[in-house]
């Protein structure tokens, strides 16, 4: 046998073609070259690899589908194939004028992806999605059920383009390092599995046993539609009595007047102003998990900017951060299993504060189950801390506006920590889960309300610590760290009645998702760990003349720079496009990896 140790290296630069267009803050863009389009991100561990076997599973154009049920299929997995991972690939294409517009893939009711369409040209856009699903694996391996695709899309006279979508599974049988079960080669290129957006589950979990849609029921899609804070939306379950850990994922997205949330004024701006706009209740949202009257966990969304954004020049070809593959976010709840495990059920539900119409919400519950405790057996568990009442909040408001001027400024902190233990056959385990979030957002209007600057600031830290109870040893340690800023200035000149009400319209726009993450097993403090950093961000700046919300000419840059570094890999790349086209395209892939050979 031959231990080997190699790095492989790779260059690339790409150049293709151009043009773009896109509402007020969210605009229609017009243009006629053909263009493929794309997120960035890095590749699947096993990118390279020929599947064990595929499933093309729907295919459909979504064309004048507004208020219409998704589009279901039956899914069954292939049969005599080999499989440990699975990747969801989302391919769709659009000619003529239209909208980006919001859609889901569930399976069984679960929500595996969540993503927005690019705006069409002309001649016709076209970008495929590829994510890694293999954590929905106790889903995968059913028969018989459900495959549904949601896209609500508005076909007239004016918005002539149907979207078609075809989805696909792809099934590989790896190893953990992602190398093919019956092909264990040296030269192969892989990158680690993308984090998740909670944190929660270290990269070595095995997938759950269990997972339970809290969603709805399919009517208006599975997700729940919430059009203000006061509504309360869930679903009641009853888990199995011999679960022994549970991670709520959550996935959500907002629309109409909180597509924006992060730069909506308060409502006395509104009001003073004698303004039309509905956009209001300020910029702070965060959406919170519940757990009967028990506040469990919130989230505060990364900013995903949808194509026809700000200005849709930016995302032509290269779309804005998480717009095809929105992020979710892992809230641990073995903790509250205390609660959950009573042979009762228990109403999951979800608030989304201050909103404004309309977010869609909804989530996946992971169960892992004691496979030694059946029949009769029951995992124990309980509370030993649930944390300071409905989580420790601080927060604080300022405004001060004269007439259309002046700055609107809100700032919260929240912390928590909750304990809890849980005895199966692994033994009596206490996991402790402490956050503490960091929410600044603060709004500055000049020139009489024609010049606008937002500038938020979200972090976020998580530690996720599970001991033996008795002893007191530890066994597991997860930390997060995790920060979005974002800053978004924009100037806006009046209508020209010589122009035809044209408007010119300037903007600049910095957006990152950053992030950190250590984890590590053990019985000591010596003990191994792991470790890996995150940093995706982009620089925009542009004009556009605007007329009747559609961008009649302009000009853009949209630079980004992603950085992934892990304990087997690190992937850079870095990319430019500029008025349709790319102009640079570079990146930087490392691979260190210790492999065994026959």
């Amino acid at each position: 046998m031959i231990n080997l140790f190699f790095i492989f290296v790779f260059i690339f630069i790409i150049v293709p073609l151009s043009s773009s267009v896109e509402h007020d803050s969210h605009l229609l863009r017009r243009g006629l070259v053909q263009q493929k389009y794309l997120e960035i991100t890095r590749p699947l561990p096993f990118a390279n690899l020929t599947p064990s076997c595929t499933l093309p599973i729907l295919t459909h154009d979504f064309g004048n589908t507004m208020g219409l049920p998704p589009i279901s299929v039956d899914y069954t997995p292939p049969e005599k194939c080999s499989w440990n991972h699975v990747a969801l690939q989302f391919n769709a294409s659009c000619k003529g004028v239209q909208y980006d517009r919001i859609a889901a893939v569930w399976l069984d009711g679960a929500d595996l992806l969540r993503t927005s369409t690019a705006e069409p040209t002309v001649d016709g856009v076209f970008w495929t999605v590829t994510k890694d699903v293999t954590r929905y694996t106790s889903l995968l391996v059913k028969e018989n059920i459900s495959l549904s695709v949601m896209l609500e899309n508005l076909v007239d006279d004016v918005y002539t383009g149907v979207y078609r979508v075809n989805v696909t599974f792809l099934y590989y049988d790896v190893d953990d390092t992602g190398v093919p079960l019956k092909l264990r080669l040296v030269d192969d290129v892989f990158v680690d599995s993308p984090i998740r957006g909670g944190g929660s589950l270290s990269l070595n979990d095995k997938p759950a046993d269990l997972i339970m849609p809290i969603s709805g029921y399919g009517g208006e899609g599975f997700w729940f539609r919430i059009q203000s804070d006061s509504e309360l939306h869930g679903k009641s379950v009853a888990i199995p009595k011999n679960t022994y850990k549970a991670v709520m994922e959550i996935c959500v997205s907002f629309h109409g007047d909180d597509e924006f949330w992060y730069s909506n004024p308060p409502d006395s701006y509104v009001r003073a102003n004698n303004l039309t706009s509905q956009r209001g209740h300020g910029a702070y949202r965060e959406v919170l998990l519940n757990i009967d009257e028990n506040l469990v966990g919130s989230v505060v969304p990364f900013p995903v900017i949808y194509p026809g954004g700000i200005n849709p020049l930016y995302w032509d070809p290269v779309v804005s951060i998480g717009a095809f593959d929105h992020p979710s976010y892992d809230i641990d709840l073995t903790p509250f299993l205390g609660i959950l495990l009573d042979g009762k059920s228990h109403f999951l539900w979800f608030k989304v504060v201050d909103s404004l119409p309309f977010w869609l919400v909804d989530a996946n519950l992971h169960l892992w189950l004691d496979k030694q405790c059946t029949g009769d057996c029951a995992v124990q568990a309980a509370i030993i801390d649930s944390g300071t009442p409905d989580f420790e909040i601080e927060m604080e408001r300022s405004s001060d506006f004269q007439g259309l001027d002046g700055s609107y400024e809100v700032e919260m902190k929240r912390k928590s920590e909750y304990r809890g233990w849980v005895k199966s056959s692994a033994g009596n385990l206490t996991t402790t889960v402490s956050r503490e979030l960091k929410f600044k957002n603060k709004i500055k209007f000049h020139e009489k309300g024609n010049e606008k600057k937002v500038k938020q600031k979200v972090k976020e830290e998580i530690e996720i610590s599970v001991v033996e109870s008795e002893t007191g040893i530890k066994i597991s340690h997860t930390s997060l760290k995790r920060k979005y800023p974002l800053t978004i200035t924009t100037k806006t000149s009046k209508p020209s009645k010589e122009d035809n009400g044209t408007k010119l319209m300037l903007s600049e726009l910095e957006n990152e998702w950053s992030e950190k993450k250590k984890w590590g097993e053990g019985y000591s403090s010596s003990s191994s760990s792991s470790s890996s950093s995150l940093k995706n961000g982009q620089k925009c700046k542009g004009w556009m003349n605007v007329q009747d919300n559609v961008v009649v000419q302009g000009e853009a840059t949209t630079e980004q720079r992603y950085s992934y570094n892990g304990e087997a890999s690190s992937y850079s790349r870095e990319i430019t496009a500029a008025n349709g086209r790319l102009i640079n395209d570079t990146a930087n892939y490392f691979k260190f990896a210790s492999f065994t050979t026959m």
